[in-house]
């Protein structure tokens, strides 16, 4: 039997019917599809989405739902927000028109692709009969007449395809899901849909329609590299865990919590990971690496096994190779990826990370970590904790300093709420001051760090956590940079009758880069928002009325100038049913507390600047201590072998 549709309207009943299957749990997988519409897709995907709304009217027949967003970068954001917080088990489609709604898309394709996030994308594309060539926001390369912009999504997808006939639909389809539900594979995925073709009709087989489920197998670790690893555990005497997102995506917290009572082995957390253990928890050491608490960096140090469970070993996790100092350090790495398993020249455990964990504590059954180093490790965290408390109330004036705001936020919010942030110097922050006592309650996009993510991601998640059937305020923390790239979503959440509370911080200018760059030697130039004059920007602070901005786009807002304020407003909010913006002022010259970690960012050779040459020597310092990790992380490596930095 066959079914006469558009290409469109194919694609649309194809992702009603996908389904996804992990534990024996079977759920949709789509649960709608974003867009903005224009002349590339209003007449294919826009119709079909408009007829399956109106056929589900009177059938009542699930429907892939369409939200309207304002900025096509924003939607792409607020999928990979909606499909973190579901575990990757549930994503959303998003469309848009030819050319420039398109390549807006591309910064959310790479965000979604580095935090390996499903989202499948439907950028309208030129036509593929080139009937009347060039249309309408097309790019015309006289190399070649099938280049268009959607090939910028090329290398920030993990799947293309530009479907020109509509025989190639179903193969197109059908390997775009395979990717998409594949934790291992998983990113942005993109058809690229001429608007012609979208139009264009065909006769389907009724097969392409049916339901489908797509299984999340928890794939075990092999035996032998099993057995390779535990060998080299049990040598471990200082042995540390890095815990990266893949724990929290396998919903593999109770099984590292298990792995950890039993062999003492103290748990850091990479930025994904925050949240992997609760932060009081005795093993628990909290952040690693140059956003890093003392405690997990003191310990990364001394290391002699570290045991990656789902990170891919970022420069940030890894204080850019600084951070395991040990001389004859190794490492073993359980993720589904094997890319990431292999890295650092690791004993690789390709798998799932709750079932790798289990299998590991059976293997390991009756040994612990010395007693010693699990004591010093619950210690150091106690000391980091008391660091933080003084932190938060650091009693700072005229305005507060950040880390105050985050503890007032902090101490308000419920354990089960989200905190979502990005980009500037909060994450930072966040990372090594927030006190996590959900494995849900912490969401930092830090694999692309992208500058305006945090309102639309926020959207994303607290639309995760209704459809989830979840009781959980979604705080997001945003600076006056971010919110001045991406606002715009704020209108979607009131036209969707969706609840956030921003807490929008206000320095004045790009905070975290300005103390990157005096770091550096380069005095904070061009991060200040001043006026001009004739020696530069360094007038009088910029009049921007931020609180008055986001008035006018129909939320609640509160401007507060002290604690005291931000706590009876954060309250106020969380008693609301509509969104609130929070305002408040920061002091951006006081820094939180830190560890002495590295990142290496290349400081100019030579300079007439003083201060750029004096950062220069200490980033030369820095740089000695940079590591290879390329030893292999064998127990049976030839004995006497050595490692390129000359360690046995």
């Amino acid at each position: 039997m066959t079914t006469r549709l558009t290409v469109a309207q194919a694609i649309v009943r194809f992702l009603e019917q996908q389904y996804v299957e992990r534990d024996g749990v079977v759920t949709p997988f789509f649960a709608g599809c974003w867009g903005i519409f224009g002349h590339g897709n209003v007449a294919g995907i826009g119709e079909a989405l408009l007829e399956g709304e109106r056929a589900a009217d009177e059938t009542g027949e699930r429907v892939l739902r369409y939200r309207q967003a304002r900025n096509e970068q924003a939607m792409v954001h607020a999928a990979v927000g909606y499909a973190r917080h579901r575990d990757r088990l549930a994503a959303y489609a998003c469309t848009a028109s030819v050319g420039p709604g398109s390549t807006n898309m591309v910064t959310g394709a790479a965000l979604a692709t580095i935090n390996r996030i499903p989202v499948l994308l439907l950028p309208g594309d030129v036509f593929a009969t080139r009937v009347a060539n060039p249309v309408l926001q097309e790019l015309e390369d006289p190399r070649s007449l099938d280049v268009s912009v959607n090939d910028c999504l090329r290398p920030v997808s993990r799947f293309w395809d530009r479907i020109i006939r509509p025989e190639q639909l179903p193969q197109s389809l059908m390997s775009a899901m395979r990717v998409l539900t594949d934790p291992a594979e998983t990113g942005a995925v993109t058809l690229a849909l001429p608007q012609d073709v979208q139009a264009e009709a065909g006769d389907w087989d009724d097969d392409l329609f049916v339901r489908r489920v797509w299984h999340v197998v928890r794939q075990p670790v092999a035996e032998d590299a099993l057995a390779r690893a535990t060998a080299l555990v049990r040598d471990a005497e200082r042995p540390l865990v890095v815990a990266g997102g893949g724990v929290l995506y396998a919903d593999a917290s109770e099984a590292l919590r298990a792995f950890a009572e039993a062999t003492g082995v103290p748990v850091a957390e990479t930025q994904a990971g925050k949240g992997s253990l609760p932060y009081d928890h005795p093993q628990s050491v909290g952040a690693i690496g140059a956003t890093g608490t003392s405690a997990a960096d003191a310990l990364a140090a001394d290391a002699d096994v570290v045991i990656g469970v789902g990170t891919r070993y970022s420069d940030f996790t890894t204080a850019s190779r600084t951070v395991f100092a040990h001389p004859d350090v190794r490492f073993v790495n359980l993720n589904v990826a094997s890319f990431d398993a292999h890295k650092l020249a690791a004993a690789s455990l390709v798998g799932d990370a709750r079932v790798g964990l289990h299998q590991l504590t059976e293997a390991l059954a009756g040994w612990r970590a010395p007693e010693g180093h699990t004591t010093r490790a619950t210690a150091l965290a106690r000391e980091w904790d008391d660091v933080v408390q003084r932190a938060y109330d650091g009693g700072h004036g005229p305005v507060p300093a950040q880390a105050e705001v985050l503890g007032v936020v902090n101490r308000v919010t419920r354990p089960q709420d989200v905190v979502v942030c990005a980009a500037g110097s909060m994450p930072g922050d966040l990372h090594k001051l927030w006190r996590t006592r959900d494995r849900k309650g912490y969401h930092v996009e830090y694999g692309y760090s992208c500058m305006g993510y945090e309102i639309a991601g926020g959207l994303g998640v607290k639309l995760a956590t209704l459809d989830a059937g979840e009781d959980r305020d979604v705080v997001v923390l945003v600076g006056d940079g971010s919110y001045l790239m991406m606002a715009s979503e704020l209108v979607t959440a009131v036209q969707e009758g969706v609840k956030l509370i921003v807490v929008l911080v206000q320095n004045h200018g790009f905070a975290s880069i300005g103390a990157l760059s005096e770091s550096l030697g380069s005095q904070r130039f061009g991060t200040r928002y001043r006026y001009r004059t004739e020696t530069g920007l360094d007038g009088e602070t910029l009049p921007v009325d931020l609180a008055a901005n986001a008035a006018s786009l129909g939320v609640r807002v509160a401007s507060v100038t002290d604690l005291a304020g931000l706590e009876k407003a954060l309250f106020e909010a969380q008693a609301a049913d509509t969104t609130t913006v929070i305002h408040i002022e920061t002091d951006p010259l006081v820094p939180a507390p830190d560890s002495p970690a590295w990142w290496d960012v290349p400081v100019a050779e030579v300079s007439s600047l003083e201060s750029t040459r004096a950062a220069r020597t200490a980033y030369e310092k820095n740089k000695a201590r940079q590591r290879g990790y390329l030893s292999p992380s064998d127990p049976t490596r030839p004995e006497g072998s050595t490692d390129p930095t000359g360690h046995q």
